[in-house]
């Protein structure tokens, strides 16, 4: 058996083989893959409704770093390293919203939701609440460059990442016209899936329309193959678009309004894209969706999903049923991929599996993600 290496993914799609089966299964590459594929990239973390009040914060662990999502008094998303300048403990283990200060539970030092240090109790002996020694201005907590898009609230670790409308200014671009106000409803508008897999090859599947006649049946027929079509990127995200989109409607036949001053493209135009590492996004012309995928090791992922419609009244009393019914299709497509992507991480203990090949027509897009993944890997 001859060792399949990262060098086997060509750029001519037609020669090329898919990633190693080890870049699935290896705890050594998962560990390799975090510091280069996340670390060193914008990766998206959580969404702005996971706190969307002032004082909102909510503390999570991403794979193993320590973050505070904070909302401040102004409305502002702020991410913050959640350790304490002291002592290094955390902060919070709970999420909570506060109009106060954000204590530390150890020794009480208390910051802001801008991440100041405010308070330093008895640091100067007892009742001595200052130190030449300490400057607070230089002992806030650790702030984490962040970026908000489609309410996804990205991040990135690397000082040398360029900002994230530089990094993703194609797909600006691209989706110029879904720079707009989004609105939430929480009772039935978001979703979690636990799978069993890999999280690129939730990735991988999400970038092709290739799998849908025979894995998403209901959808095929609102939406054929042979109306799809795939989305290139230079380098940093791949999809798909329809041209046979038609909006969802209730029993009494009400459509969701649409975005307002929207391009006519989209009357019968949906786009899904996947953008690298870990978020999946789809746009249509009354609703959008969001997908970050979090990876809790080499063989299991959380699918976290929202989403949003174009106007407030979409949340109302008279779209209950409307939303309901487009919520529970969206999950209904994701749950029909969960049998596949698990069936796929099983055939990784294959002893024999070189990478596979790919469709030069069908599967562009998903050999993007792959080529992304070397390139990412060999620097």
């Amino acid at each position: 058996m001859a060792k399949i290496t990262l060098d086997a993914i060509d750029e001519d799609i037609k020669k090329s083989k898919g990633l190693p089966n080890h870049h699935y299964v290896s705890k050594k590459v998962f560990s390799l893959e975090t510091e280069k594929l996340f670390y060193k990239q914008w990766f998206g973390v959580g969404f702005g409704r996971d706190i969307p009040n002032p004082g909102d914060i909510v503390p999570l662990k991403f794979l193993g770093i320590p973050i505070l999502l904070v909302r401040n008094h102004a409305g502002e998303i702020n991410v913050f390293e959640n350790v304490c300048r002291h002592r290094g403990m955390v902060l919070l283990e709970k999420k909570k919203n506060t109009q106060g200060l954000i204590r530390c539970p150890y020794h009480s030092w208390c910051y802001s939701l801008d991440g100041e240090l405010k308070a330093t109790p008895h640091v100067g002996g007892i009742g001595v609440n200052f130190h030449k020694g300490l400057e607070k201005k230089n002992l806030g907590l650790f702030k984490i460059k962040s970026h908000l898009f489609l309410d996804v609230i990205f991040i990135t670790l690397s000082e040398e990442c360029q900002s994230f409308e530089d990094t993703h200014k194609e797909l600006f671009n691209r989706w110029a016209d879904y720079k707009k106000p989004l609105f939430f409803q929480k009772k039935d508008s978001e979703f979690e899936l636990k799978v069993n897999c890999n999280w690129k090859l939730a990735i991988e599947n999400y970038c092709e329309s290739y799998h849908l006649p025979w894995v998403h049946p209901d959808l095929n027929t609102v939406s054929k193959l042979e109306d799809h079509y795939n989305i290139i990127s230079k380098g940093n995200f791949s999809g798909q678009g329809s041209k046979a989109f038609a909006q969802m409607r209730d029993e009494k036949g009400k459509i969701f309004p649409s975005f307002s001053n929207i391009s006519s493209k989209w009357d019968h135009t949906s786009e899904y894209i996947s953008l690298f590492p870990n978020v999946i996004l789809g746009v249509h012309k009354d609703h959008i969706f969001s997908g970050v995928l979090v990876p809790k090791n080499e063989k299991k992922t959380i699918e976290r999903f929202s989403i949003y419609y174009s106007k407030k009244d979409s949340l109302g009393e008279t779209f209950n049923s409307l939303r309901h019914k487009n919520a529970k299709f969206w999950k209904n497509v994701f749950k029909e991929d969960i049998n596949v992507v698990e069936g796929m991480q099983k055939g990784r203990k294959g002893k024999y599996f070189d990478g596979g090949r790919f469709s030069p027509v069908m599967e562009e897009p998903t050999h993007i993600f792959h080529k992304w993944v070397a390139n990412q890997l060999k620097f």
